[in-house]
């Protein structure tokens, strides 16, 4: 009933599976891919006829975690996997950047891709598995697709790389980079690094395409055997004569367009010159609005490259090396914990720092398990900061996906949650853009961190660079403006300190790139971020010492673990009772740790009191403050600690006789008492005779050790008659 084809190949220790024919059929293409025990369903489709009016590819990925593959139920109400998580979204782009450039130039069908993790072994991340199986589903369907390619991620352990580390081992690995490309060229990298050199990191990009290679050549085998027929694609009309009536009419004022600096007055210019075509072809019947539209995008498009090839010179005048003026300010926002404007030229981040307790922790569900997250960056990108008027919508995979990257690169600079037991979160507000606000995100977080008291390891800072590349001749743009990442090769972050590299993603916009052209893009990145560094360092160049005053401070203490029942009381009783009574918020570990979060030190102070008291045992010698809780004719009972009463016996009230206790103290009075003794029973003796209660010392001494009260009346009647 199937026909099936299937290619298995040895694949850094593991076993890699591409299988097709069995299921999802009806696809254009369908792969399941099979990494160890990880398996995802890949498949590509996409409509026969183009999509009309558009001068864009409209492909559209998405990557999808079933619970089950875990062999878990989703939570919430409805029990079903609903919007999705951060994790899918960064997945599916990480695939979408990975294969938008390879398809057919002209190609405007509606093309899907779906992945769909159907098992996980919880060892083998099956993003990975998704990036190299829907290769393999777009290799084999027909659809104009000029891959494969293969994808990998490599970790960094004691000095060496590794190919597709496990979950585990990628917990103790200094780099988590997935590198994605052709037999020929890399295509895409995304990764995070624990201040690595740029050498490392090159070595790293390379070591992944070397290896990626036997995953290509099985796909192309699996496609020698089973792929359908290539689609045919109507031939590219001819439009020359009206490109050279486009240029004769408007690429003078088109050129002259790009020589003014400031962007909005560019775009006015740039939309003015293309105005001139519009207007003197509209009455031309045998102009197609849409041809004429491509060939001025596509005028565009060779003006700005070819001016930068030929003269060195970008549309703001700069050189390809220099970075655009830089103004960093801290403590701008009066009551936030931390916060910081950057802006460099026309980008800007107003970026907050806002510390919180272990209670304000972001609980995330994922295959692998449910963890805590203690730092959060969120980036938001509203429509004025590009002069639009638009709707304010949620925010959506390019949000996500620049917070994730900012995210990434200061992540690997942050103190330990013991050093720093706060719960961070960093929100980026891009109040303008043009050119990389994820990179002006990366150093508006570092700045607002480090003025909200956060010890960074070191500074951070990011920088976008371009590529421009015609044949043999291309050129590296160091911080690179809107225009030229819409209109160039490459879009190319590098984040870090000083020390080295945190961050790093680039997108390619062409089948590729050399490791020459990105040694040259790595160097010159550093030197930019190196002036950036400088630049930042006028505003604050180290950690504040000490957290805001609006910030809550938090005390750490450790009681023994079979203490904490106490301290939490039965259904939470006492806990509450502490936080509501002295206003603090208290988190409470399996190990015995305890954290105290007040911005009023004196409600910190009285909270810590409070928990000691109820952990404390008492020791025999010490002198504790009490209050009288029972009177009875023997002595009295007085709480000394925490929930902890002693007995204060008759003969221990005073040095002089004593009738009644009554005639000492009553029920309600504040005492000082020292703990004589604990019997094996755990109950204690008290004595209030050997305490100054007015001081709270020690009169042992003068009071000497305690006798029996017959013993002592004789030894006061022989010193009387000693006396007479």
């Amino acid at each position: 009933m199937f026909t099936t084809h299937r290619k298995e190949i040895m694949w850094g220790g593991r076993k890699l599976v591409l299988e097709t024919g069995k299921i999802a059929r009806q696809a254009d293409g369908a792969v399941m891919a099979t990494y160890g025990e990880t398996t995802v369903l890949c498949t590509a489709v996409a409509q026969k006829e183009p999509r009309e009016g558009i001068d864009f590819f409209p492909l559209t990925v998405n990557y999808q975690e079933k619970a089950f593959a875990a062999g878990k139920i989703p939570g919430g109400f409805f029990k079903r996997e609903g919007r999705p998580a951060e994790k899918e979204t960064l997945a599916s782009r990480i695939i979408d950047r990975s294969i938008r450039p390879l398809f057919a130039d002209g190609f405007r069908n509606e093309t899907q891709v779906i992945t769909t993790v159907l098992s996980h072994d919880l060892e083998n991340d099956p993003d990975i598995v998704a990036l190299v199986g829907a290769s393999a589903a777009l290799t084999i369907s027909g659809i104009p697709f000029l891959g494969p390619i293969g994808g990998a991620r490599v970790g960094y352990i004691d000095g060496d790389y590794v190919l597709n580390p496990t979950l585990e081992q990628v917990g103790e690995s200094r780099l988590d980079l997935v590198v994605a490309g052709r037999a020929d060229a890399v295509m895409m990298v995304e990764s995070e690094a624990d201040e690595l050199s740029e050498d490392v990191m090159l070595g790293a990009v390379m070591f992944a395409h070397r290896e990626f290679q036997p995953v290509i050549q099985a796909i192309i085998e699996l496609a020698e055997d089973c792929a359908k027929e290539p689609w045919d694609l109507p031939e590219a009309p001819d439009h020359s004569a009206l490109e050279d009536r486009v240029r004769e009419l408007c690429g003078t004022a088109l050129s002259e367009a790009f020589d003014e600096p400031d962007k909005l007055a560019r775009q006015d210019k740039v939309a003015a010159a293309k105005q001139i075509a519009k207007d003197a072809l509209a009455d031309d019947e045998d102009v197609d609005p849409n041809d004429l539209k491509a060939i001025l995008k596509s005028l565009e498009k060779k003006t700005l490259r070819d001016k930068t090839l030929s003269t060195g010179k970008r549309v703001d005048g700069r050189d390809t090396k220099t970075v655009r003026p830089i103004v960093a300010e801290v403590g701008v926002l009066n009551r936030s914990h931390g916060s910081a404007l950057f802006t460099r030229g026309e980008t800007q981040a107003l970026v907050t720092a806002t510390l919180g307790t272990g209670q304000d922790e972001q609980i995330m569900d994922a295959l692998e398990g449910e963890y805590r997250e203690h730092f959060m960056l969120h980036y938001n990108f509203p429509p004025y900061s590009v002069g639009e008027a638009s709707f304010l919508r949620s925010p959506g995979r390019r949000e996500i996906g620049h917070g994730k990257l900012a995210w990434r690169a200061v992540h690997p600079l942050l103190p330990d949650k013991e050093e720093f037991p706060y719960t961070i979160r960093v929100v980026s507000e891009i109040t303008e853009s043009n050119g990389s606000s994820s990179m002006a995100s990366v150093c508006g977080s570092s700045l607002a961190m480090m003025d909200a008291g956060v010890p960074l390891r070191r500074p951070c800072a990011g920088i976008a660079m371009g590529l421009i590349k015609e044949e043999d001749q291309f050129a590296v743009l160091s911080d690179i403006l809107g225009d030229e990442d819409h209109l160039g090769d490459m879009d190319f972050k590098v984040a870090g300190t000083e020390e080295g590299v945190t961050s790093l993603q680039m997108d390619i916009k062409i089948t590729g790139i050399t490791e020459d052209i990105m040694h040259a893009a790595l160097n010159q990145a550093r030197d930019g971020r190196m002036h950036i560094l400088d630049e930042m360092a006028k505003a604050i160049s180290s950690s504040r010492e000490g957290v805001s005053q609006f910030a809550p401070r938090i005390t750490t203490i450790k009681v023994p673990t079979d203490k904490i029942r106490e301290v939490i009381g039965s259904g939470g009783k006492v806990i509450r009772e502490i936080c509501e009574t002295t206003g603090t918020k208290i988190d409470i570990e399996d190990d015995g740790t305890i954290k105290i979060a007040a911005t009023d030190p004196k409600a910190s102070e009285a909270a810590e009191k409070w928990i000691k008291d109820i952990v404390a045992e008492p020791e025999v010698g010490m002198i504790y403050d009490g209050k009288v809780v029972k009177v009875v004719d023997f002595g009295a009972f007085v709480n000394f600690i925490g929930k902890r009463d002693g007995l204060v016996h008759i003969s221990e009230l005073t040095n002089e006789r004593v009738a009644k206790v009554n005639d000492v103290i009553n029920e309600g009075d504040e005492v000082k008492v020292k703990v004589l003794g604990i019997d094996d029973r755990g109950k204690v003796k008290l004595s209030m005779r050997v305490v100054d209660q007015a001081t709270g010392a020690d009169i042992t001494d003068e009071v000497g050790e305690r006798r029996p009260r017959r013993e002592r009346d004789d030894k006061e009647k022989e010193s009387v008659a000693a006396e007479g």
